[in-house]
Formats: structure tokens, C-alpha cells, sequence
């Protein structure tokens, strides 16, 4: 009788190619040592995680803020054994309410946002908040060295259409790349400029804004914070409808950028139009002896600009108590540097406007005003102080030109104001 064997399980080895073998005995040092490099990398690299720390919501220093993000160029580097400065505190606003859009992308040469586009549906507290995280870097030469081409912000706060804007057009010829034009017109304006045109495209959402109120402050900070938001704009001029140059682009280029101060125009006014207009209610926050008066025609550097779109103690009390008589446009900025920055204010304006005649609104120049004389007079007939030193060149625009002098000034703008 056969005995019937349980057959027996055996494990099957396939032979493995000796060249795969060979191959995988090779890597494995060189994938140890790799390992060991990054654990030793990661145990003695500096502590950087970001140049923002968010835990304390400061911007490391502009000079940290080059060694790190520019290690491939020439900048001086900080050295190991200076003491360490205490890091630049992030200059902002609260966060609003209401979600933020999504941020354009990051400049990489600087590290922080580039301009958003003109059209968007952010509301002026989202805006200003999103402003006020542009960057913040005082020191000249180094922002020089990071932006090689600092541009000068236009920004014209007009009714509706600019009938200025050909002689504008001739004026910022050539020069592309130089300045930034922001338009704010009446939200029932629907006109458009030609394509050629600098002003084509360069409206910014807006409100409604009336002569004497206060929404004409707020027309302004709107305009400022879209200008901010291109952190390449050094300098921002406050123009209107009827402003023209006087000088050709260079000239006011180099006039803007190079100067020490701002120009805000500021003077303390002890009749009815000026320390008449104050509110008893603003005190203490504001004292009458701190109350000032100037132009709504102003020019400021960039530390300046976002200090007045992030003000958050003086602007409640001017929008709730600066009303009918008090126009805020001529108070609220002019009260504010003279309070917060007077050393870095020049005092005075850039733009001219006539006030020899009586009334609440300046000199008008027609067609059969507008002469050559004029423009000589209005473009050396002055004496200031720029940077220290005394100077004619006062007045950089003008105003109130009339659309009726559009077609003298066309003719003029070559021989007489050096652009065209």
C-alpha cells in the first residue's frame, strides 16, 4: 500500500542581476552622507524663517532685508559681530471686517506686493488696510539700490472728463516707465480717453465727491491708497482738472525726487476762514493752537503718504466735526503734519493758484489771460527754499486753467514751458 508524501512548500529565489546589486551597494554611501548633510544644514543654519515675523508683526530691518533677499549682488552685508537693531515695526491698519482679495503677486527683487489693478472691488477701509502693508523703507540710498527707477504718482481728483489732458500727454512723452497717472472722476462719469492717451485705462473706483465736504478728504486717501499699492511710486502729487506743468518732465522729476521735504502748504490762520473753523468738540486731540489751514494741492514722499492713509485718530475727529463752514480739504492733512511731522513738511505748495480775488474760489485764466508773459512770470517769479538752499523755481504746476487757453498752451508748451 503507497503512502501518499504531503508535497513540501519551497520558497522561490529568483537570481538577481550581480550589475543591479553591484549598483544599489554604490548608492547607499552617497545617500548617507546626503542625509547627514541636510541634518547637519538644517542644525547650524540661522533662524530665518521668513523676513516677516509674524509672531511680533515686525519687518526685519532694510539692511537684513537685503542680505537676505539679494545675496547675489554686491550690497553690503551685516556683519556678525555689529549689534543687532531693534526691527522696524510694521507700519498698518487693523484688519477690516470684510474678507481681502487674494494679493497680486510678490515683487521677488523686493519681497512684497506688487501694484494691484486699478479695477478692483476692494471698499476704501479694505483699501487703505492693503495700502498701508506697502513697505516702508526710510533709508534713500537703499531704496535707490532696490529701485532703480522711482516713479512720481499723478493723481488727478477731477469731476469728469480732463480737457487738459493733450497738453498732459505732451508733457509725459517719452518718458514712460518714469511716473504712474491714477484718475479719480465722479462715479457717473463714463467717458474714455484714446488709446494713445496716459490717461487711457487709469481710473480708479470711486464716490461722489462735493465741493466743500468732507468726501473730498476721503477722494484723496483714496487716491493715495491706490498709488501705494505700487510700491515703485516715491512721490504723489495731488492735481486737478485745470492744473497744468510748468516745467517739462525732467525738471519736476528731478525737483521730487531728490527733495528733502514734502510740500504741503501750512499756515496759521487767526481770522473767521482759518482758527474760525475750528470745533470745540476736537479737543484735546486737537487743540486750536495746533489747528492749521493750506491748500488741498499737495506733494508728499512716500513715508509721508502712508502715514496719512493709516490715520486712525485724527481722521474720525475731522470727518465727525469738520462740517459746513470748516472744509476739510484745507484742514485736515494742513492740521495733521503741522501735529505729527512738521520737520518734514516744507510749508508750502507746488502749485500755484491766484488768491488776489475776493471770493471762495481762486483766479481763472481764459484764453485772452494766457499770454507768454504769464507763463514766464508764473514759472520764475518766486523765491523758496529747496533742500537748504534759496531758489525761483517755486511752483512746479498752475492752476485754474480753463479749457479756452488749451489751444494758446499747446501752441506755447515748446518755446515757453521747455516740453512738446
Amino acid at each position: 500500500m503507497k503512502t501518499h508524501q504531503q508535497p513540501k512548500n519551497h520558497i522561490i529565489i529568483l537570481p538577481l542581476s550581480n550589475k543591479i546589486i553591484q549598483y544599489f551597494l554604490f548608492i547607499i554611501p552617497y545617500f548617507l552622507i546626503l542625509i547627514c548633510g541636510i541634518i547637519i544644514g538644517i542644525s547650524f543654519s540661522p533662524k530665518y524663517s521668513s523676513p516677516l515675523d509674524i509672531k511680533n508683526n515686525y519687518f526685519i530691518t532694510s539692511k537684513e532685508l537685503i542680505n537676505i533677499t539679494t545675496n547675489h549682488t554686491s550690497f553690503p552685508r551685516l556683519s556678525s559681530t555689529s549689534p543687532r537693531k531693534r526691527p522696524q515695526r510694521l507700519h498698518r491698519l487693523p484688519l477690516p471686517p470684510k474678507m481681502l482679495p487674494s494679493p497680486a503677486p510678490a515683487n521677488r527683487k523686493l519681497g512684497f506686493v506688487s501694484a494691484l489693478p486699478l479695477k478692483h472691488d476692494m471698499d476704501d477701509e479694505e483699501l487703505l488696510w492693503m495700502a498701508s502693508m506697502a513697505p516702508k523703507i526710510e533709508d534713500k540710498k537703499i531704496m535707490e539700490k532696490l529701485e532703480q527707477k522711482p516713479k512720481i504718482a499723478f493723481m488727478f481728483l477731477v469731476r469728469g472728463n480732463l480737457p487738459m489732458a493733450p497738453l498732459w500727454d505732451k508733457f509725459f512723452r517719452g518718458y514712460e516707465g518714469l511716473y504712474s497717472i491714477y484718475v479719480h472722476a465722479g462715479p457717473c462719469f463714463n467717458g474714455t480717453y484714446p488709446k494713445y492717451s496716459v490717461f487711457f485705462a487709469r481710473t480708479i473706483p470711486s464716490k461722489v465727491v462735493e465741493w466743500g465736504k468732507f468726501n473730498m478728504v476721503e477722494a484723496e486717501r483714496r487716491l493715495l491708497g491706490n498709488a501705494l499699492l505700487d510700491h515703485s511710486n516715491q512721490r504723489f502729487v495731488l492735481l486737478s482738472e485745470s492744473c497744468i506743468p510748468l516745467f517739462n518732465f525732467s525738471t519736476i522729476y528731478s525737483y521730487l525726487i531728490n527733495s528733502k521735504k514734502s510740500y504741503i502748504e501750512v499756515y496759521d490762520n487767526k481770522g473767521k476762514t482759518g482758527r474760525g473753523r475750528y470745533n470745540n468738540h476736537m479737543y484735546p486731540k486737537v487743540r486750536l493752537s495746533q489747528w492749521r489751514k493750506g491748500s488741498q494741492w499737495f506733494e508728499m514722499n512716500r513715508e509721508l503718504a502712508l502715514e496719512v492713509i493709516s490715520d486712525r485718530k485724527y481722521f474720525p475727529i475731522f470727518a465727525k466735526y469738520c462740517k459746513n463752514s470748516c472744509y476739510g480739504d484745507e484742514h485736515y492733512i494742513q492740521t495733521y503734519v503741522n501735529i505729527k511731522f512738521p520737520n518734514k513738511n516744507s510749508g508750502r505748495s507746488v502749485t500755484w493758484v491766484d488768491w488776489s480775488v475776493e471770493g471762495p474760489h481762486p483766479g481763472r485764466y481764459e484764453r485772452y489771460w494766457t499770454t507768454p508773459q504769464l507763463l514766464i512770470n508764473l514759472r520764475s517769479n518766486a523765491t523758496c527754499e529747496y533742500n537748504g538752499e534759496k531758489t525761483n523755481v517755486c511752483y512746479l504746476f498752475a492752476r485754474k486753467f480753463m479749457p479756452s487757453s488749451l489751444d494758446r498752451l499747446m501752441r506755447w508748451s515748446h518755446r515757453y514751458l521747455m516740453y512738446g
